[in-house]
């Protein structure tokens, strides 16, 4: 049985709709983690807007818990689309996913002011920010199930790493929109009207992916989306040892990529004491050649197989993260603290150029979207998502360095978990399918 098109012919794509198949499925993907984070990146400007009483402080306050509340629709994200995607096909799961998406950035780009109708305009921007992280929440899954399916055999680890390549990229091009903006507008313009630009154009890019992905042929087939347990919760918990060993590696791994990317930026203004500007451009060229090492990385595990891969990635990072951190703390030299975020990137790439392919390979095809992103989107939510909360909060109190030692704790975790799986490699689901 082949598993590359709804034909279900016996010949496998070739190379050109391979790589045609990874850039459609990662533009959708480059295009969501765009959206998504344009509204951190902006609220700066339009949070007056939507939370006009109050300080500055207490209006980002609003806009942040905005914010974490698209993180908590994302294990319902990757339930509903895994669920879709496992009975109807990924491509549709992968459609319906980036529409969501755009739907919500043209909402929020069109939204009046609370100065025009009052108390709804910060409804509504709820409102969309909740469609976008349940878009986000089923995006990771359907996307890395479609990845990991249509990569080539033996070449896996290369293919599926351009999932992250998107991630990190929709990050950078937020970073780039905003800054361009800056350039070329007055604080006040962007206050008044220059903050909706960023989501109008991802709105429009989502489009593009949109009709990117309706040319995608469907990997799964007609077989496996009419088997009972297709998409279904009763079904994914006939392997529940592989769902919650995805949980387990996938807590540290979440916490810590937040650690070194998100939050990073904050930390070494607030604990560093290193200039804003300063602790921008070293993330920027940071995230960068993070972004370009995730196909090296993924096509090194081809090589040494996954659960290795893993093993290098639980094993450093609960070694070196606390050295790292607290040598970065106390860092004047922005070449030094460029260097040592390198080093700690270099480790956690070890985990995400392959993190999309390493959870599909645990699942059969029948629920693989659903195994991958319900798993992924539930350790994501309480422990990614949560790392720049956790981390000021043991500030505050005086605790800094107790954070530095809760990642460890959580990538010893993974490392214990990566130690006691299967290999996927050799024993996952994914290695006798074409």
């Amino acid at each position: 049985m082949s598993t590359v098109t709804t034909q279900e012919t016996t010949t496998g794509p070739t190379a050109a709709q391979r790589v045609f198949a990874i850039v459609g499925a990662s533009s959708g993907n480059l295009v969501e983690w765009f959206d998504f984070y344009v509204y951190s990146f902006c609220a700066l400007y339009f949070a007056p807007a939507f939370f006009p009483a109050g300080d500055a402080t207490t209006q980002l306050l609003n806009t942040a818990g905005v914010f974490a509340a698209g993180f908590l629709m994302r294990p319902i994200g990757g339930w509903m689309f895994g669920r879709i995607a496992d009975r109807l096909g990924r491509r549709t799961a992968m459609m319906i996913s980036v529409f969501m998406m755009c739907g919500g950035s043209l909402m929020i780009a069109v939204l009046p002011t609370y100065a025009t109708i009052g108390v709804a305009a910060p409804a509504l921007l709820l409102l969309a920010r909740l469609a976008q992280g349940l878009s986000v929440g089923g995006e990771y899954g359907t996307s890395a199930t479609y990845m990991s399916e249509v990569a080539l055999q033996g070449r896996r680890g290369f293919y599926a790493s351009f999932q992250y390549v998107t991630l990190i990229g929709g990050q950078l091009l937020a970073v780039l929109v905003l800054v361009i903006l800056q350039s070329l507008l007055t604080v006040d313009e962007l206050k008044a009207w220059g903050w909706r630009i960023p989501f109008v154009l991802g709105a429009l890019a989502a489009l593009v992916a949109l009709l990117l992905r309706r040319s995608l042929a469907e990997t799964s087939t007609s077989e496996t989306r009419g088997r009972k347990e297709a998409g279904t919760l009763a079904g994914l918990m006939q392997h529940k040892r592989a769902f919650l060993t995805v949980v387990g590696f996938t807590a540290g791994g979440s916490l810590i990529f937040y650690t070194f990317t998100t939050y990073m930026q904050k930390y070494l203004v607030n604990s560093a004491g290193m200039n804003a500007e300063t602790a921008s451009r070293i993330m920027t060229v940071a995230l960068f050649v993070y972004m370009l090492l995730q196909p090296v990385i993924g096509g090194i595990s081809d090589r040494i197989g996954r659960k290795a891969s893993m093993i290098i990635f639980g094993a450093l990072a609960t070694l070196c993260t606390v050295p790292i951190l607290d040598t970065l703390r106390g860092v004047t030299d922005p070449y030094m603290a460029f260097f040592l975020m390198i080093a700690a990137l270099t480790i956690v790439s070890f985990y995400t150029s392959i993190s999309g392919l390493i959870k599909a390979e645990m699942f059969p095809p029948e629920v693989r979207a659903l195994g991958v992103g319900l798993s992924y989107a539930i350790a994501n939510a309480l422990f990614g998502g949560t790392a720049e909360y956790v981390a000021l909060w043991l500030k505050s109190a005086g605790m800094e360095e107790s954070f530095f030692w809760y990642v460890t704790a959580l990538c010893a975790i993974s490392f214990v978990v990566s130690l006691t799986m299967r290999d996927p490699t050799k024993e996952g689901y994914l290695k006798d399918e074409p």
